[in-house]
């Protein structure tokens, strides 16, 4: 098997490519919130949010010219039951032809960096188990394992 090349994407603030948020929107939505009986209304609304002028909420978006790659968003809080942690670099989602080469590391660091110069340092993820190795790959720490049910692990940004 021959690997896979690693690439570099565009890596923008959605406010630079608002044309991508439904996209945004229809592939977070699918990912996370339909299985749990949400209209898809409710994250185009979040999604709306994004493009705000505040500087979080704010959503990132890998791009090859037209071609939308993935997703990522800094959000105030991820889990209700650490609202001590903040920001959050969260909802990353790739296109599943674009995985593993890249454009997800590229998005949580660009994600990280970009709170990390809002001030914020450091950022925070959560993770389930088979994805705790890709974080750690990319420098992120763990400071809890098992916070919920599901497993799910916080990790801090390098």
């Amino acid at each position: 098997m021959m690997p896979v090349a690693t690439i570099f994407p565009s890596v923008v603030d959605l406010r630079e490519r608002p044309q991508f948020a439904p996209i945004v929107a229809d592939r977070v939505w699918r990912a996370w919130w339909e299985p749990k009986g949400y209209a898809l209304a409710f994250i185009e609304g979040l999604v709306q949010q994004n493009l705000s002028d505040a500087p979080i909420p704010f959503a990132l978006v890998a791009h090859d010219g037209g071609t939308f790659l993935g997703t990522a968003s800094v959000i105030a809080s991820d889990l209700d039951v650490r609202l001590q942690y903040t920001p959050w670099v969260a909802a990353v989602w790739v296109d599943p032809k674009h995985r593993s080469n890249g454009v997800g590391a590229a998005l949580v660091r660009a994600g990280a960096e970009k709170a990390h110069a809002l001030g914020f340092d450091p950022a925070y993820l959560c993770a389930l188990p088979p994805k705790h190795a890709f974080y750690e790959r990319l420098g992120w720490r763990l400071v809890e394992a098992g916070v919920t049910e599901a497993g799910l692990a916080v990790f801090r940004s390098p």
